[in-house]
Parts: C-alpha cells; sequence; structure tokens
C-alpha cells in the first residue's frame, strides 16, 4: 500500500522559492548582502574578509575602551537610541542570545525577543516569513537563531526583494541557523585570536611579549597576527557549525594550516562540502583520530598555535546514531592537563560552549591555566557583536571619530 503524500508546509514552499538563489556560489550570494564595503546582512562566513575583521576588531576595541568611563558610556548609549532591535530565537540559546542582548544595550538600543515560537502568531498558523516580515515593520534589525538551515539567508533575500520593491527592509544576522553555519561566534573566536596573537596584553595572551616568547621560549619564528599558524579543531566537526564557520575565515589568511581530531562516525567526521572549499582555498588540512597522531613527524598537541575544542553535539543524534556513537572510545577528543602542559606556551584553548559537563571535553581543572581562554572568548563575543551592529547601522565611522577626539590624546614632554 502507498503511503500518503505529506504536503509541503508553507514554510518549505517559501524556502523553495529561494532554491535559485541559496545554491549560487558564496562570492555571488555575498555580493548581494552587502552595498560597497559595508555589509547589509550577516549570513554566512564567506562574506567577511581580513580586511574587515581587521576594521571590526579596532571598533570593539574602541568600545571596550569607551565603556570604562562614564562620558565613553553615555556616548554609546545615545548612538543608537533611537533603534530597536528584535532578537528572534526560536532555537535554545544562552550565550549569544545575551551576548547580542548586551551589545544592543551598549549602543542603546531597545530590545525585544521572541523565543519560543509556541507564544507567537505562528502557533496559528502563521509562517515564519510572514513573522519576519512583521518583524521588519515594527523593528529595524532582526537578529534570529533557527533550528531551520537556510531560514537566515533566505529572510535577507526577502528583505532585498522589499526594498527593491519600495518597501520597508531591514537587516538581517543570522545568530545560528540549522547545522549551516554560526558567523558571529566565527567572528568573536577570530577577534579572541587577534588579541591574543597581539601579544601585548596578560588578559589576552597566555605569555604577553613577544620577545620573551621568541628568545626565552625559543619560538624564534613566532610573528604577530593569524598567519603562518596551525590551528586545530577537536571533537564533532560534523555537526559543528561554528567549527565550519570558523575555519572558513581562517582560510582567508595566508600560511594557516588546520587539522581537524574527530571520531570515526560519518556524522562527527568533516563533511565533504567544507572538505572540498577549504580544499579550493589551497589550505593543508590534516585529518586524524587523536591529539596524540603525528602530522608531518611531530604529535598534534605539540605543533598547534590554537586549539578549539567542541562537544560531541548528541541533541543532534537518532536512535541509530546514539546506539553507534555508544560503541565508540571518545576518549581521545577529551583535554587533560598532561596534554595541556605539552602545548605550546602560548596556544590559546578556545570553546564556543556549552561545554558538556558529562562527557567532559575540558575539564574544569583546566580552567585555571593562563592558556584557557574560553571565558574571556565569550566576553569578547559581547564587544565584537556591538561592533558589528555598529557597522550595520553606519555608527562605527561616528565611534571611531569620538574615539580618536576624546580617548586618543597624548601628552607631548618636552626633552
Amino acid at each position: 500500500m502507498t503511503e500518503p503524500t505529506v504536503p509541503p508546509t508553507r514554510d518549505e514552499l517559501d524556502l523553495r522559492a529561494y532554491e535559485s538563489r541559496l545554491t549560487r556560489p558564496v562570492r555571488e550570494k555575498a555580493a548581494e548582502l552587502q552595498e560597497g564595503v559595508r555589509l547589509k546582512h550577516v549570513i554566512f562566513a564567506g562574506q567577511l574578509w581580513p580586511q574587515l575583521l581587521e576594521n571590526l576588531a579596532d571598533t570593539a576595541d574602541q568600545i571596550r575602551v569607551m565603556s570604562k568611563s562614564r562620558p565613553g558610556q553615555d556616548f554609546l548609549r545615545d548612538l543608537l537610541a533611537n533603534k530597536r532591535a528584535m532578537l528572534y530565537f526560536t532555537q535554545p540559546s544562552t550565550r549569544t542570545f545575551l551576548s547580542f542582548t548586551a551589545a544592543c544595550q551598549i549602543l542603546g538600543m531597545v530590545c525585544n525577543e521572541v523565543r519560543d515560537a509556541s507564544t507567537s502568531s505562528e502557533a496559528k498558523g502563521e509562517t515564519r516569513f510572514d513573522s519576519i516580515r512583521m518583524f521588519s515593520s515594527y523593528f529595524d534589525l532582526i537578529i534570529m537563531r533557527s533550528p531551520l538551515a537556510r531560514l537566515a539567508e533566505s529572510c535577507a533575500y526577502l528583505m532585498n526583494d522589499l526594498e527593491r520593491s519600495g518597501q520597508r527592509s531591514v537587516p538581517i544576522v543570522n545568530a545560528g541557523s540549522g547545522a549551516d553555519e554560526h558567523p558571529t561566534q566565527a567572528l568573536l573566536d577570530i577577534y579572541t585570536l587577534q588579541r591574543t596573537f597581539q601579544f601585548e596584553n596578560p588578559m589576552d595572551s597566555p605569555v604577553s611579549r613577544l620577545d620573551e616568547l621568541r628568545s626565552s621560549y625559543g619560538y624564534s619564528d613566532l610573528a604577530k597576527g593569524l598567519s603562518d599558524k596551525t590551528y586545530c579543531f577537536c571533537g564533532d566537526i560534523g555537526r559543528g557549525r561554528t567549527v565550519r564557520s570558523l575555519a572558513m575565515l581562517l582560510a582567508e589568511y595566508p600560511g594557516v594550516r588546520l587539522v581537524f581530531v574527530t571520531p570515526d562516525h560519518e556524522k562527527l567526521r568533516m563533511r565533504d562540502d567544507l572538505r572540498q572549499r577549504l580544499m579550493q582555498k589551497g589550505v593543508p588540512i590534516f585529518e586524524v583520530d587523536s591529539l596524540e597522531a603525528s602530522v608531518n613527524g611531530k604529535p598534534v598537541i605539540e605543533t598547534l598555535d590554537a586549539l578549539y575544542m567542541t562537544r560531541v553535539q548528541k541533541e543532534h543524534d537518532t536512535a541509530d546514531d546514539a546506539a553507534a556513537m555508544a560503541q565508540l572510545d571518545l576518549t581521545p577528543y577529551k583535554l587533560t592537563t598532561t596534554l595541556v602542559r605539552r602545548m605550546k606556551a602560548y596556544a590559546p584553548i578556545l570553546h564556543p560552549f556549552p561545554r558538556d559537563q558529562h562527557f567532559g571535553e575540558i575539564p574544569a581543572e583546566i580552567d585555571a591555566d593562563p592558556r584557557a581562554m574560553y571565558f574571556r572568548q565569550a566576553r569578547n563575543g559581547m564587544w565584537v557583536r556591538a561592533a558589528l551592529l555598529a557597522h550595520l547601522m553606519d555608527a562605527d565611522g561616528q565611534i571611531d571619530r569620538y574615539y580618536h577626539r576624546k580617548f586618543h590624546e597624548r601628552h607631548e614632554y618636552s626633552s
């Protein structure tokens, strides 16, 4: 007996309407999501490039300095006080939601939220696309996190179509879309690495003097910046959208090498599309099954310049997945104090959070190590997301001018 076919939902039909645009090359899509050198929407990591990342880091640095004084705080709170932001988070989130909320508040933006679709008109049958269009009537910016892949990108195209027809359109920010990408997590990850590899501030760098690292520690070839370094990702690579986004951003820097340490399971291994994209960019990639595995004759743990740990995302398991993974030995994908002692003295340990207290990919005893940057990493998200919102609202130039007028003054003493 033939199973009855289930008719597609309106959301599915709306997504299909954007299919030809969703399947275009990344560069072609990115061009539609910006105006000149300014982003209109933030949907995937491929929209970001090193110079823009440097500019956003500079703005974030300025904001964090200005936030330490009352005049700076007052200026920032007045900057976008006439703007309103909708945080449309229908997928569970703590850090991303609170980080964006704090970023909006730093810039004076009023925030409203929908965090459960069952409390919105979607419970009455309204489509997600109708919800987004309705939000755009009331708000100046929509920050969205959804379990539905490609939704944020499709909503950005919806906004562009509305703009072309002379109707109201607002920026869309992807705060996590299905298993696709998480571009603003990658942005804060890059910002953390940018600050770490400046080797200037002991809060950001395990060893904050480059000359000491070169002379006393023997890292004679070490240089500032993200180029010419080995970055290692460990854990759930296949389902880690943060890994996908960060790997693609790092691939834009010359001399970068990427190592992926993952269990031998099809759901956990690197997906073919990411592998192909990295290979097309000419990035050397290594896929191994342990932090102790050898790459170019040396153990990975001793050669990496930064380590990005992830948890195994069990919430995505099917019953078959859970049974198969129960047979895996996941011990090699947990960090230990012994392994950390073998890492380079300056190599930061990052994690997108939440970490899994049951799995224990990073045990709490590592938190006190100066290389453990994950809590600093989370705080960095607030500053760089504020910088991103300022960029989207064309207010970063005002921040730069105020900063150099009020906070960049130096005394000049006669000799």
